[in-house]
């Protein structure tokens, strides 16, 4: 494998000091030991001297009436130590347990403040650093690492599994779980935000085991464990899946609705609503009908949630029809606890034209946290200007934020999909036939549904375009800004009537995915605009890679009767894409790379090879479109999730080779036994995304279940893939030495610098891809 550029080093970066930012990922030993998970305190380390007084502080925000505590929700004490910037990450100070009562550690603040005579600016760095120290423990100690009893070494998905290197992955992959379930540590708990106990925490307390996402997100997450239960379903780990779905039931009954994630700082919103998708998943797989007794009386108060305090009649401007539909909306006047620096200098900072008023302030906290509840934090596709600040300064951006004046398509599409899948949970042989109740809630779910439908075929989908785009209240229009969320309502089993009737619309609506396998080297961005957002190029989400292959696998056969269409001469694929659908020229479009400095020139396709494209598995005889970008793209995704573990030191003994110190030194992982990142790169399998408020993370959930799963859907057309030379990538010089070339890999990391541009356009590449495939 091996040969197409160095890792942004920043990216991927273990973190210094005590803190734990990746969670390290060796071959795991399959046992009912408890795994050993480092839980660290980390250390201060402020980016001005200890002796300087604290800057000036903005005024404080409103009480939030949502955030129950003093110490850890908006107000004095979580502003002035976010002034102080002791941690690169907000997020770690609010993960700290105090070490006495809230009223203890309220007093001890309220002192310092009034012997700097009342101002926080005669309070020194150093001052802050040790009231920290003495009064706050280590952040997630009250959580505890879990064992896994009825873990399978070997699960029987494998056996779809048909390449070697492949399936010996896929089996170390499953094995993360081990290293990532979790569960509340009664010993170490705290009083939720409240003034009573010894203590003070934000840990949500759960009462049945969990798995993390890993890194930062150390407690658990709500749309996360949709993906991660797809894994655990291929593991045939469902009794941690119940564990999972019990967890969430027990907050319905709490608090009405899912937060965002096991914090109170999330209390005020939720994610994506995937509760239903993964008790419907649950039950196909482990046919456990008796959940069903607590779940349906939930999950009818999880939609209750969203249809009052989420949904509004909006009348197309198209058909003036008038539909109940969904949006995400945020009741928050303040910065996030968990990103409160970050979102102080959003307001605060400095580049703001025109200062911001308190009321103009609180608008924008409003719509930072509803960015969060979309899951989606953050992308140019709620900003009203998607352009402002470039590609580097995000704070412009940000400032115009129009998240809940936008119906998102993927939204209702996920809660289209909740009413079918409930219907048919009512049609369950548990529920007596004579049962009107159940009858009648069947029918008020698909009547509920084919309304969403109707909606999301009126104000989303574009005719002419072929492509779904959210609906903007602002311009009473759809956006034209393509995303992912495109895929989702297909994924969801609306297929416009435009593609039904014609092939050629039918392709032209997954054109883009075709253009993404044949331009770059990774997989399928969330947009296709770089602007330094995390959910915008390069970046590539695991999750979106699950719901376009799903889109696809929905497709009837009788529009996929043909092959993947070729351009015309002297055009790359971007000219088989409706015009317009993509809203960008191709010369706009992310650039990828083929040697230091060098990028592909607009109007080819440097990933192309003859019937299918790099790191896209091997072409079959009478292949239709629709298959063949399946397998192009479940081949690209275990490409990214495998190549970017590697190049961060994984290995697999007997099978794949540990890289050398001098390959690892190049990703800063010469420590460490491989990462799986929350996010990928179009451009770079070799590397983890980039951008966004915090640290790239590694652990991952939601990668590690999508890739269990497409293994497991996918495994018979599945490829030991071709993965960049990190040294020729880092230098340009070609040398290869200390490449894994050990007899027991299945995996070529070729150094291809060498070979001329104007004979291979993907010269980095392209020869591995050839000696695999041989």
């Amino acid at each position: 494998m091996r040969g197409l550029r160095a890792l942004s080093l920043a990216a991927v970066a273990l973190s210094t000091g005590l803190g734990v930012s990746c969670l390290p990922q060796a071959s795991p030993s399959p046992s009912s030991v408890v795994p050993s998970i480092t839980l660290s305190t980390t250390v201060p380390s402020p980016t001005v001297p200890l002796t300087d007084d604290l800057p000036s502080q903005a005024a404080l925000p409103m009480v939030q009436a949502w955030c129950p505590s003093e110490i850890f929700c908006a107000g004095s004490l979580l502003q002035t130590v976010n002034i102080a910037s002791l941690y690169s990450d907000p997020k770690t100070f609010v993960d700290k347990p105090t070490n006495f009562s809230s009223a203890a550690v309220l007093s001890t603040f309220n002192s310092l403040v009034s012997s700097a005579g009342n101002s926080t600016t005669n309070i020194t760095e150093q001052q802050i650093v040790d009231f920290v120290d003495t009064n706050f423990r280590g952040e997630g100690l009250e959580l505890e690492a879990q064992a896994l009893s009825d873990f399978i070494e070997s699960p029987s998905f494998l056996e779809n599994v048909a390449d070697s290197m492949v399936k010996a992955w896929a089996q170390t992959v499953s094995g993360f779980w081990t290293q990532l379930i979790r569960g509340t540590n009664d010993s170490t708990l705290c009083g939720e935000g409240t003034n009573g106990g010894s203590c003070e925490s934000t840990l949500i307390p759960l009462n049945h085991t969990f798995v993390v996402p890993g890194g930062r997100f150390r407690e658990q997450y709500y749309w996360d464990s949709y993906w991660i239960i797809m894994g655990l379903i291929e593991s045939q780990l469902l009794n941690v899946v119940n564990a999972t779905l019990q967890n969430f039931m027990d907050e319905l009954d709490k608090f009405g609705f899912i937060p965002n994630g096991g914090r109170i700082y999330y209390l005020n919103r939720s994610q994506p609503p995937l509760f239903i998708h993964m008790l419907r998943e649950y039950v196909r797989a482990s046919n456990d009908t008796s959940i069903l007794a607590r779940a349906l009386p939930l999950a009818e108060r999880e939609l209750e949630f969203w249809h009052t305090n989420r949904t509004l009649n909006v009348t197309s401007p198209f058909t003036h029809q008038t539909y109940e539909v969904s949006r995400y909306a945020v009741n928050n006047t303040a910065p996030r606890p968990e990103s409160y620096l970050t979102d102080y200098i959003t307001a605060n900072g400095d580049g703001i034209a025109t200062n911001l008023n308190d009321s103009q302030k609180a608008d924008l906290f409003a719509e930072i946290a509803t960015g969060a509840e979309t899951g989606w934090d953050f992308t140019v596709r709620f900003f009203k200007e998607p352009l402002a600040g470039g590609t580097n300064d995000t704070d412009p951006g940000m400032r115009t934020l129009n998240v809940r004046s936008t119906i998102p398509v993927c939204l209702n599409s996920i809660l289209y999909k909740a009413h079918i899948h409930l219907a048919e949970l009512y049609s369950s042989p548990i529920f007596d036939s004579q049962n009107t109740t159940a009858k009648e809630l069947v029918t008020s779910h698909n009547t509920t549904a084919e309304n969403l439908r109707a909606a999301i075929l009126d104000l989303f989908w574009d005719p002419t375009k072929l492509a779904f785009y959210d609906f903007n209240l602002t311009s009473n229009d759809r956006n034209s800004i393509f995303t992912a969320a495109h895929f989702y309502p297909m994924w969801s089993g609306i297929i416009p009537d435009e593609l039904l009737a014609n092939e050629t619309a039918a392709f032209g609506a997954f054109a883009s995915i075709n253009m993404v396998m044949n331009k770059y080297n990774g997989t399928f961005p969330s947009t296709f605009i770089e602007s330094g957002q995390q959910w915008d190029a390069p970046n590539a989400w695991p999750p979106h890679q699950f719901i376009a292959l799903g889109a696809l696998a929905n497709l009837p056969a009788n529009i996929s009767t043909t092959p993947v269409p070729s351009p015309p001469s002297g055009h790359s694929s971007y000219s088989l894409i409706p015009a317009g659908q993509l809203g960008i020229d191709e010369s706009a479009l992310p650039g990828q790379q083929l040697a230091p400095g060098v990028n592909a020139s607009v109007g080819v396709d440097p990933s192309m090879l003859n019937g299918t494209v790099v790191n896209g598995g091997n072409a079959t005889a009478d292949e239709t479109w629709t298959i063949a970008l399946q397998r192009e793209l479940a081949n690209r995704y275990i490409s990214s999730a495998l190549c970017s573990w590697h190049a961060t030191g994984g290995s697999i003994a007997g099978v794949l080779n540990r890289l050398s110190d001098a390959e690892l030194n190049v990703t800063q992982s010469t420590n460490n036994t491989g990462n799986m990142f929350e996010k990928f790169s179009i451009s770079d399998v070799d590397s983890s995304g980039q951008g966004g408020e915090y640290t790239v993370q590694a652990g991952f959930g939601w990668t590690n279940g999508v890739a269990l799963w497409v293994a497991s859907n996918y495994g018979k057309i599945l490829v030991a893939p071709s993965c960049p030379d990190l040294l020729a990538g880092a230098s340009g010089t070609g040398n290869s030495a200390g490449s894994n070339s050990g007899s027991t890999s299945s995996a070529l990391r070729v150094d291809m610098s060498t070979r001329a541009p104007t004979t291979i356009l993907f010269p980095l590449l392209i020869g591995a891809v050839f000696a695999v495939l041989a």
